[in-house]
């Protein structure tokens, strides 16, 4: 039997659901939790004013790098306010492309090269950089960038190790630099919508959530082509393996598809997981440091025997996560390079359901029986805008100008980059990780402390 209802205040919590999740607010929200700055006095860099044209450079010019960056913020330049200077990379053959392509019908562009990243932060006339590099460079170049004054965009995973993207917040925080991770995810509105109706108690107590990414590639995922032209005496293979500590000689296999490999990357946890996790800890209205993290990563399909000379990876084809926060909220992920399917994005509460889909474009509510007289299901289309590089980067450079926290920050990228970390230490090394936010320190359920993996813990890394 449901429970009897006053009609007038069912009919308003209705409406203002409706109100609620059909707002369009812009995609620079509000930020969802504040700021704690450090004492450190802050770094020296141009104060920028709405209508000052911004100067970009980009540390890392291949795939990524170039295709997902500095191709759409050339072509979003104008709109954007501004200019793209200096580009680097160890690879001679990549800075002269993106430098190509950034003053090709560009009039009057000059664009500065680099085979090391320090010189690109040393030019004064640089007020941003993007960084899109492989995993082990982005914490040191995060913190040099933000110490020289410099705003930064950095792709995912924030940083390789934990230690690191601790230290990043902390520098940051003392920089008050704004940081914009690339999980561009964060950039869609339904998620932003999500967070505002959780945080209003129209789902109730929030319970757990769920997210996936999943791929199946017969021939493994991250197989890359090795290019011919990649050789020794064009690439700077010491500064590219940066504070790795296996000092491999030059191996092309490893620069093309380093994803593959622990010593450079988490594998999915570092690359597909953040692009959910993210957006889904965002959603939560408050997203928290994660207080115990088991994951479980399995290989046991070997898709890398599918392409001809290469090696096996070292990191998982499939990885499951399950993660508690201190709130009580839990939160489950999946990330698979040996089966797509994929149910889903839901965010469960304790009187209805959020499903989020449609590449960040739908909302749809549903209801828990009990509460069915106060909420109808419903479902909200045409959410703007979706998930889309551009209108991440945008948020970023309007964070700049603002000087308000983007939808990427610091606050939440610290928060997910510890639950990528205690994941990876969680399944390499078959333990359940607790982690207490005010310490910092790591620990399984009878009180020992773990010690985060870091460049060297272990024989790969």
């Amino acid at each position: 039997m449901k429970p009897t209802q006053n009609t007038s205040s069912k009919s308003t919590r209705r409406q203002f659901i409706r109100t609620t999740a059909t707002a369009a607010a812009a995609v620079a929200a509000t930020p969802l939790f504040k700021n704690t700055v450090y004492g450190q006095a802050p770094a020296t860099g141009r104060v920028i004013g709405a209508n000052d044209r911004i100067t970009v450079g980009f540390i890392g010019v291949g795939g990524q790098g170039m295709n997902a960056h500095v191709r759409i913020m050339k072509s979003n330049a104008s709109a954007n306010n501004v200019a793209l200077t200096s580009v680097c990379d160890v690879w001679t053959k990549r800075t002269g492309t993106a430098k190509d392509f950034i003053e090709k019908d560009n009039p009057g562009a000059k664009v500065t090269a680099h085979g090391d990243y320090r010189k690109l932060i040393e030019q004064k006339d640089i007020d941003a950089v993007v960084i899109a590099t492989h995993d082990p460079i982005h914490a040191d170049a995060i913190i040099a960038a933000v110490e020289s004054g410099k705003h930064v965009y950095c792709e995912k995973p924030m940083t390789r190790y934990l230690d690191e993207a601790l230290a990043v917040h902390d520098k940051v925080k003392a920089t008050k630099k704004i940081l914009q991770v690339g999980s561009q995810g964060c950039s869609a509105q339904a998620w932003h919508t999500a967070a505002k109706m959780i945080n209003e108690g129209k789902i109730g107590q929030l319970v757990w959530a769920q997210g996936y990414y999943c791929r199946n590639n017969t021939k493994g995922e991250w197989n890359y082509p090795i290019l011919e032209d990649f050789k020794a005496d064009n690439a700077d293979w010491e500064k590219w393996l940066g504070p790795v500590k296996k000092r491999i000689p030059f191996n092309p296999d490893h620069y093309f598809r380093w994803r593959k490999y622990y010593p450079y990357c988490a594998g999915l946890l570092g690359d597909l997981i953040p692009h959910r996790l993210l957006p889904l800890m965002l959603a939560t209205g408050k997203p928290e440091f994660p207080s115990r993290v088991v994951c479980i990563g399995t290989k046991n399909v070997h898709t890398d025997k599918n392409t001809p000379d290469t090696p096996e990876r070292d990191v998982p084809e499939h990885v499951q996560i399950l993660v508690e926060f201190p709130s009580g909220v839990s939160l489950v992920l999946a990330s698979s390079t040996v089966n797509a399917r994929s149910p889903e994005f839901a965010i469960y509460g304790h009187h209805a359901s959020l499903i989020i889909g449609n590449a960040g474009e739908r909302i749809q509510i549903l209801p828990e029986a009990p509460f069915a007289d106060e909420i109808d299901p419903e479902t909200f289309d045409g959410l703007k805008p979706v998930e889309d590089i551009g209108v991440h980067h945008k948020n970023w450079f309007d964070s700049i100008r603002a000087n308000k926290q983007p939808n990427c920050g610091i606050d939440l990228a610290v928060r997910a980059q510890t639950v990528i970390s205690l994941a990876e230490m969680s399944d390499r090394l078959k333990v359940a990780c607790l982690f207490d936010e005010k310490t910092r320190k790591v620990t399984t359920a009878d009180g020992k402390e773990v010690k985060p993996l870091t460049y060297g813990s272990t024989e790969l890394s």
